[in-house]
């Protein structure tokens, strides 16, 4: 089982040998450096740690925060949270940064330390190397005993977290509890449900909580999507609720479903919130991934702002929005990023936005889904072999089809009349991802398989 030690963070699964799992040695080496970083760049000794609700969470917090101390610095420790807490946490705290405890959507099995800035936004490319350099070289020093970091626990930043979204201008807080709104949530067995619930009945929504207790041990596999939320569609059709809610175990990915069990649709989440906020602010510019789906651009250019691609992660996203001033974004795996909030993914406050716009709008979830653009979207992968040179592949590629929209910023995106077509390295595994969206599931599908043929005929 794997060790991933990148740019943003270090992750990988319990037990096993050390430089090949994520182990006790390994959390240790990872978090010293990330310390020695911190100490070296900001000088300021003090970092907010949070998790979810991960089966191994207690033990990687417990490792993780005692080598901070033991290298001075002194730690915020949040307990059980969500990766947007957190991010809000850190500045608040003065903090020079910040360390979450959460493999995401990955399996049980999984933990991850992901890592940000005094800033409370996760690190750049630059200062990840820099970290990975610490890590490597072993360039860590640590405190003498008259010197050890404090200790101190602070379980109020959800409260915190809630409370400022709903001092937002764009959240239409009466209008929705005039609504009374029936919401089934899942909270998958980790923390959505500390923050979700609480949310919702400030709101002055009827919450019905399913797989509420933070065990860790997942009643389905964590991740989001259609095929793994059975039972919310289920849930909501049996308490005829006006919507259902699924957030993944730490809070930064959102799915709405709608009140006859079908999915909103993950890579509509961002649509529909950019849609209201563009609705409120006038005109503004949008940012998404090169992966995520024509609707954002589509709805943005309705209201007369401008959209933008990035490449695939958030803190590219972010980076981007800063540079275009973009007055939201995210990403299409149900990813919100309000900058007015902060520059983070936050299933909360895509919450907060979602349910002023349905409630303002007066309609049932399925009819305002069906009034945005219908795109479809499939997603393959192809093994990737020592024998392929993408780089090579896609100048290949880029020549053919010299006569469409062309992107190389990461991967290849070639976009034709009838659709796109997204090619990229994964990160994690030795695969190639690609993407493909058209008006149909078929043209979409043809358009993958085609570029799939040609990858192949090039080897």
């Amino acid at each position: 089982m794997p060790l991933i030690k990148s740019i943003s963070g270090f992750r990988g699964t319990i037990g096993g040998r050390a430089g090949e799992n994520l182990t006790p040695q390994d959390i240790v080496e990872c978090t010293a450096g990330f310390g020695q970083w911190i100490l070296e760049t900001t000088g300021n000794p003090k970092i907010v740690v949070g998790r979810d609700g991960r089966i191994s969470g207690e033990i990687v917090s417990s490792l993780v925060v005692n080598t901070l101390r033991c290298m001075g610095i002194h730690v915020v420790d949040l307990g059980l949270s969500t990766t947007p807490t957190v991010e809000i946490a850190v500045p608040l705290e003065k903090a020079g940064g910040g360390v979450i405890l959460t493999a995401s959507h990955n399996p049980k099995e999984w933990n991850a330390l992901k890592l940000l800035n005094q800033h409370g936004e996760f690190i750049s490319a630059a200062d990840g190397a820099a970290v990975l350099d610490r890590v490597a070289n072993g360039q860590v020093e640590y405190a003498p005993v008259g010197n050890l970091g404090t200790y101190q626990t602070d379980d109020s930043y959800i409260g915190k977290h809630i409370k400022q979204i709903l001092d937002l201008s764009l959240v239409d807080a009466a209008a929705i509890r005039a609504k009374k709104f029936r919401v089934v949530v899942d909270a998958v067995n980790s923390t959505g449900a500390l923050a979700v619930p609480p949310l919702l009945e400030a709101l002055g929504c009827e919450v019905i909580l399913i797989n509420g207790e933070i065990t860790g041990r997942f009643a389905h596999n964590p991740e989001p999507l259609k095929e793994h939320l059975g039972q919310l569609a289920a849930e909501v059709k049996m308490h005829k609720a006006h919507l259902g809610i699924a957030v993944d175990p730490d809070v930064d990915r959102l799915v709405f479903m709608c009140e006859n069990g079908e999915l909103f649709g993950e890579e509509y989440t961002l649509v529909a919130v950019a849609d209201y906020v563009l609705s409120r602010r006038g005109a503004g510019n949008t940012v998404s991934n090169l992966s995520s789906t024509r609707a954002l651009r589509d709805i943005t250019q309705k209201h007369g702002g401008n959209y933008y691609a990035a490449a695939v992660g958030e803190v590219n996203v972010v980076a981007r929005m800063k540079e275009v001033n973009a007055v939201i974004g995210g990403e299409g795996n149900g990813g919100v990023i309000l900058p007015e909030l902060h520059y983070g993914r936050d299933a909360l406050v895509g919450i907060a936005l979602f349910l002023s716009l349905l409630a303002q709008a007066n309609k049932q979830i399925s009819t305002l889904r069906s009034s945005y653009p219908d795109y479809q979207m499939t997603k393959n992968k192809m093994e990737r072999t020592a024998d392929i040179d993408l780089e090579k592949i896609f100048a290949v590629l880029a020549e053919k089809y010299r006569n469409e929209q062309i992107n190389r910023e990461d991967g290849l995106k070639i976009d034709f009349d009838s659709g796109w077509v997204h090619l990229r390295p994964s990160n994690t595994e030795p695969i190639i991802r690609i993407y493909a969206e058209s008006t149909s599931a078929v043209i979409a599908d043809n358009l993958a398989r085609k570029i799939m043929q040609d990858i192949q005929e090039l080897r």
